[in-house]
């Protein structure tokens, strides 16, 4: 199975990064989606019951378009800087990511540790003094090779050059620089990419293997920048004249937070857009600094709106904020991790939102537990315990087989897609395993067994249907934390009973012979939202 290491309990220490975002304006619900991402996957981790974990993100401050966007807004750099990454760290708080670091490349620990990683570089002879000259893309802060340009026609009928892949205008600049010798480790680069969870989706892997083997398109690149054009940097030990290139200071904040204790990372979570920076320079850095390379990179796929690219122009960026208010915290988590695949381009549609979160959230799990908590089928407020003889002589139904038969089944499933971020998949399992459990009760018809005093039937169905929707809970922890909690809090489970060992489905408590008392908290577990749109 992909991703064994993280399935081995022996490993008492996980890192999971998520990528720096560029202050160039406020987070849109791309970044809260790389943020949720990379927070799933370590609450899953913690869930499983890792003891030690490192959960890091945080702010891209340097560079030309930072120097840029500062003038633009009108404030000094320092301002600007400590403006827009407080409402990145706001938003994360907001959002529930549970980060333990949170990384600003303007920090002096990270400035120290920059200049850590240049002198190990430097001094194993992997950079040099030369001159550099290509077309640069200043948005994308990178130099670009002609296969990579392509011609436009401006309204004047002028012709210029742009980046094939983003759009933004490149130049032609020469300029003196330091370079580093990565055409010097193609064969390092390759290896590691033979390893099959190096990198995933395929897709992205394979896009890397295709890059690394052209040795005309890995040539060495330019680590700096002169201090005249790009003053707003860490500069270069002993030549203060030039700034360390933004995306190998960037790129640094992961041994910033990590040290060596955590030591490669487990998990490294990027968007598309900048994966050659991370899936080529990175290892490439970290291997001539004696590191080892990422044990995994996760590369995830865009958002559109509506099938349309998010974009100033089109009026089209979808902020989180209002999406938190008219969703709420779970609401949005439990939409994007629904509906975001990481091997292509996720939608966003708030029609389409709201029907998935009131379908699923409201109707199926949230009117499954107020059914069963409800004092017309469950007037002892009660999780009854498990009675093998009462399951053995009222349960033996297809729905209730069935539904068995999903959630025995429901923990390894789960597992299997969230260990490799495929929260879609697992999610897809969670719902219809709550689709059987709503199917199993309605059959049952707990009211008139209610009417004429089944007692034992009664509990048998109220304990299988809470079974489930406990089941569900704990799994759906990494997913709405917020939401989980409070599902678990209503069926009585207390928290030390709601790690992954204590899963168990039909027998968490089976040397118990007492009945759970349920909490009398009236619960709304996700009211459903009213379109505007409709």
């Amino acid at each position: 199975m992909l991703l064994e290491q993280w399935r081995a309990l022996e490993y008492f220490t996980r890192m999971c990064t998520v990528f720096l975002h560029v202050l160039l304006q406020a987070p849109h619900i791309g970044h809260v989606y790389s943020a949720v991402i990379a927070d799933a996957a370590h609450r899953f981790q913690m869930l499983l019951g890792c003891q030690e974990t490192v959960f890091s993100t945080g702010t891209d401050e340097h560079g030309t378009k930072i120097q840029e966007a500062a003038v633009r807004s009108g404030n000094p750099l320092p301002q600007y800087c400590d403006h827009i990454s407080q409402q990145y760290r706001s938003l994360f708080q907001s959002c529930g990511i549970g980060y333990t670091d949170f990384v600003r490349t303007t920090e002096d620990r990270h400035k120290t540790e920059v200049h850590k990683f240049w002198n190990l570089l430097k001094d194993g002879g992997h950079i040099y003094a030369g001159k550099y000259s290509g077309w640069y893309c200043t948005a994308d802060e990178a130099f670009l090779s002609e296969n990579q340009l392509e011609e436009r026609q401006g309204p004047d009928g002028s012709l210029y050059r742009v980046s094939a892949e983003s759009g933004h205008h490149v130049e032609w600049t020469s300029e003196e620089n330091f370079m580093f010798r990565l055409s010097a480790f193609q064969g390092d680069l390759l290896h590691w990419l033979q390893k099959e969870h190096s990198v995933y989706p395929a897709k992205f892997r394979h896009q890397l293997v295709d890059l690394v083997s052209n040795a005309e398109l890995l040539h060495d690149v330019s680590v700096s920048r002169p201090k005249e054009r790009v003053h707003w940097g860490i500069p270069v030990p002993d030549a203060p004249h030039q700034t360390i290139y933004v995306w190998l200071d960037a790129l640094v904040n992961y041994v910033t937070v990590a040290q060596s204790h955590f030591w490669p990372p487990d998990l490294q979570i990027v968007g598309k857009d900048i994966l050659k920076f991370h899936g080529v320079y990175w290892p490439a850095f970290l291997i001539a600094a004696g590191l080892e390379p990422p044990r995994s990179l996760l590369c995830h796929s865009h958002w559109t709106v509506d099938g349309e690219k998010m974009s100033k122009s089109r009026g089209n960026i979808v902020d989180p904020v209002e999406c938190i208010t008219k969703y709420t915290v779970s609401g949005l988590r439990y939409f994007l991790l629904r509906e975001g695949v990481a091997h292509s381009d996720g939608n966003y549609s708030e029609t389409k939102a709201i029907r998935i979160l009131n379908a699923e959230l409201a109707d199926t799990l949230g009117n499954l537990l107020n059914r069963c908590s409800g004092t017309t089928v469950n007037p002892d407020q009660i999780f009854p315990q498990f009675c093998q003889h009462s399951f053995d002589t009222y349960c033996k139904t297809e729905e209730a087989l069935r539904l068995v038969e999903f959630v025995s089944a429901l923990p390894d499933l789960v597992r299997e897609h969230f260990e490799v971020c495929n929260f879609y998949k697992g999610i897809d399992s969670i719902v219809a395993t709550l689709h059987a459990g709503n199917r199993f009760f309605e059959s049952q018809k707990p009211w008139e067994l209610r009417k004429k005093r089944l007692s034992p039937h009664l509990n048998c169905v109220l304990h299988l249907t809470m079974e489930t929707l406990r089941v569900c809970g704990i799994l759906l922890q990494p997913i709405v934390p917020e939401l989980s909690d409070m599902l678990l809090r209503k069926l009585g489970i207390p928290k030390e009973k709601r790690m992954w060992k204590d899963i168990k489905p039909f027998s968490w408590e089976q040397d118990s012979l007492c009945d759970i008392p349920i909490s009398a908290e009236k619960l709304t577990l996700y009211k459903r939202i009213i379109d505007s749109m409709s």
